[in-house]
């Protein structure tokens, strides 16, 4: 008898459960992640009517790897572009609201008197809103479209980045179960360094390797390249002592900078759909009832603080950010809610054992409980907003309005400020590549000389000198190169800020003069690194041409990557007039119109659009003609006003369920036989119009000489004749009804 793995089994099980429950779920217009919770509360060990999943540390490996894929997911719609770009109101938002979720989440835990550990753990649980659940209510209650969603969007941006630090705080915590500020900080610095790093490194090799496989780079191929990048990166972060998730959100980021961001997020949404579910069924069959009865208090307790404290704290840090007090209310209700980085948290206190077993189902029923409020929350928001205007003192809103349009209206940076952040930033960014080549160097390059060349001055020499090669042309940039040379000229003609630019630049210099002699205290004594560190700044300055085209080869490789993305939407953009502009549309199969000319859609009479571009799969068609048919899976970039493309998307998408809901034609064989009077006789197939009245096609001929097999259109049907047919069965039986098929 074969033996079925209990792996496979359980795999059945609970997707067969999360199946039933979510279109249930989806029928009652409920979030789906509650539906996955739900199916593995009735699979998992604490309900037993139904079969349970026999080997739980199988699904445990399996929900790993839906963490790892739904943070990849995460990290390509997060870009660290646009955290640039999400501006100082929800960056204070976001900081005010975690640290106060923080602080409140620990000060409630300890007067329920709980462990210090679960305290601080509850404060990280409650800190981060669920990104996944507010997109849906969005989507579902129309408001994307609103100002202050633009405002929830950047802070949710904001949060996961927070929350990605505070994996690393919290594990470092853990690990070392005392609030040690230095190994703390040292936790921080080394998070920074590495982001850095990986960041700058990915943007310098990944787009151009993609680029240059791009011939070769079909779905399938993408695909498998970008999970395996993913894996990889995994693993890295791992070797360095970091949690799977943050490598897989990393590697997310770094590919969300390419010009393959969207169609990676479009191939990898399956899998995270697929692993996904698996994650969210498994934190369903920890989800204890006994010790939620035992823990009811807390959990309803635990609740009204999440709901209160963090529609409190956000709307307050609206304010402070100087946003309006509508947009201020309306995203403080929004954000009233815990979701899937709080199931992250709250397992890594378990995986940890630092945390109590009661932590874990507590922060899942507050989650599904705030899931369920969300809808409601945001319906509120408007009505809140003007029973507040009603109640709050005439003075007090005016000062709130005069600080919000004060706050709105502040200029941009001085020029001396974009010099300053625009240098330490490009010093930071040199620094930490320059480290990380010093410490590959120390750790790889120098044993690996000594050990096939021998442990000697000359295999030490070799190896400091392909080492400073390598960092020469950053070592350059921090010690010779004048930064900002255009800034520079003009504040020496207006003979402002000498002494600043001096001081900033004998800085950098002197953090060039440190990574020299931090690279050479590894290989040579102290009293050698501090010469061969001379020498090498006049080398420097001798060859300073030669390292300067080097290194402005890297830089320009670098941003050309960096803004590749920017650079092709910039393009696509100058092609749409005024205030017009050109948007993605992809076509799927059940979309009316596919398989048809764009003269036959005839969008532009209709909608007034134009079809500048298709996109399918490798292939470009530009300014395709009014003859080029469109086919599923196409991406059509449409150029259009704001109204025209979203009439244009509304009607497309309300065809398409249209289609879904109707139903589907049956297809029948049947045949028929030609008499004397009939409209057939004595016509080819062609004249007879046989499939225009059938809705079918003449498959077969049966006569007198025997039978003909797909026969041509040119065939003249005679009196007699059997002819077989493929069409809709319904038209075929009301035609032979009224006998038109004779």
């Amino acid at each position: 008898m074969i033996h079925l793995p209990h792996l496979i089994s359980d795999l059945g099980l609970i997707l067969g459960a999360a199946a039933v429950i979510t279109i249930i779920f989806k029928w009652l217009k409920q979030p789906l992640v509650l539906g996955y919770l739900i199916a593995g509360f009735l699979v998992g060990p604490h309900f037993s009517i139904f079969p349970t999943v026999v080997e739980t540390e199988n699904i445990k490996v399996w929900a790993e790897i839906g963490v790892i894929f739904l943070l990849f997911s995460l990290g390509l719609e997060f870009s660290f572009k646009k955290l640039l770009k999400v501006g100082t109101p929800a960056s204070v938002t976001a900081v005010v609201e975690v640290v106060f979720m923080l602080m409140i989440g620990y000060v409630a835990g300890s007067l329920m008197g709980w462990s210090r550990m679960d305290s601080i753990f509850l404060g990280g649980v409650l800190s981060i809103s669920s990104t996944t659940i507010i997109i849906r209510a969005f989507e579902e209650l129309g408001v994307k479209g609103h100002k202050f969603a633009s405002l929830v969007f950047g802070i949710l941006i904001v949060e996961d980045l927070v929350a990605i630090v505070l994996l690393v705080l919290l594990s470092t915590l853990a690990v070392s179960a005392q609030f040690a500020g230095m190994d703390m900080l040292m936790s921080v610095a080394k998070l920074v360094f590495f982001l850095v790093l990986w960041f700058v490194s990915g943007i310098f090799f990944l787009p151009t390797f993609l680029r240059k496989t791009k011939k070769f780079m079909n779905d399938e191929m993408l695909l498998i390249t970008s999970l395996s990048l993913c894996i990889l990166m995994v693993w890295l972060a791992t070797i360095v002592g970091f949690s799977p998730a943050l490598g897989a959100f990393i590697m997310g980021s770094i590919l969300a900078e390419t010009v393959y961001a969207e169609k990676i997020e479009h191939l990898i949404k399956s899998v995270k759909d697929l692993f996904g579910a698996v994650f969210f069924i498994s934190v369903g069959m920890l989800f204890d009832p006994q010790m939620l009865a035992k823990y009811a208090v807390p959990v309803v307790l635990i609740t009204v603080v999440t709901i209160i404290g963090k529609a409190l704290s956000t709307t307050a840090g609206a304010l402070i950010s100087g946003q309006p007090l509508k947009s201020s209310v309306q995203a403080g209700m929004s954000l009233s809610q815990i979701g899937e980085f709080s199931f992250i948290i709250a397992t890594l206190g378990l995986t940890l054992k630092v945390t109590s077993d009661f932590l874990y189902p507590i922060a899942v029923a507050v989650s599904a409980i705030t899931t369920f409020t969300t809808p409601y929350m945001i319906k509120m928001s408007e009505r809140l907003y003007e029973w507040l205007q009603k109640k709050l003192p005439a003075s007090w809103t005016t000062a709130i309005h005069r600080y919000s349009s004060r706050s709105q209206s502040i200029s941009n940076s001085t020029e001396w400020q974009v010099y300053v952040r625009s240098g330490m930033v490009n010093t930071i960014l040199v620094s930490v590549i320059t480290t990380a080549i010093v410490m590959l160097s120390s750790h790889y390059l120098l044993p690996f000389t000594r050990t096939r060349l021998g442990d000697n001055t000359w295999t030490t020499v070799i190896g400091a000198i392909c080492t400073l090669a390598f960092m020469a042309p950053f070592l350059w940039s921090l010690a010779i190169k004048q930064h900002r040379k255009d800034l520079v000229q003009k504040f020496v003609s207006q003979n402002k800020y000498r002494t600043g630019m001096l001081l900033l630049q004998l800085f950098r210099t002197a953090i060039a003069i440190f990574l020299i002699g931090f690279l050479l205290d590894r290989f040579f004594s102290p009293q050698v690194a501090f010469i061969v560190t001379i020498g090498m700044l006049s080398l420097l300055i001798v060859l300073s041409k030669r390292i300067q085209y080097l290194y402005s080869r890297i830089r320009e490789r670098f941003l050309a990557n960096y803004n590749e993305r920017e650079e092709k939407k910039a393009k696509q953009d100058l092609l749409a007039p005024w205030d017009a502009h050109m948007a993605e549309f992809v076509l799927t199969a059940d979309m009316p119109g596919v398989g048809k000319s764009l003269l036959e859609l005839g969008w532009r009479e209709k909608y007034g659009i134009n079809v500048a571009i298709i996109e399918r799969g490798n292939t470009i068609i530009n300014t395709p003609k009014r003859s080029q048919l469109v086919f599923p899976g196409d991406v059509l970039f449409i150029i259009g006003t704001d109204d025209q493309i979203v009439q244009f998307r509304t009607d497309m998408e309300s065809a398409r369920l249209l289609i879904v809901e109707k139903k589907p034609v049956e297809v029948v064989l049947e045949h028929f036989t030609v008499t004397e009077n009939s409209v057939f006789a004595n016509k080819n197939i062609r004249e007879g119009e046989i499939r225009e009245k059938i809705h079918g096609i003449v498959v077969g001929i049966e006569n007198e000489q025997g039978r003909v097999v797909n026969p041509d259109s040119s065939y003249v049907i005679r009196s007699g004749d059997t002819v077989w047919v493929v069409g809709d069965k319904l038209r075929l039986l009301s035609l032979q009804k009224s006998k038109q098929l004779v």
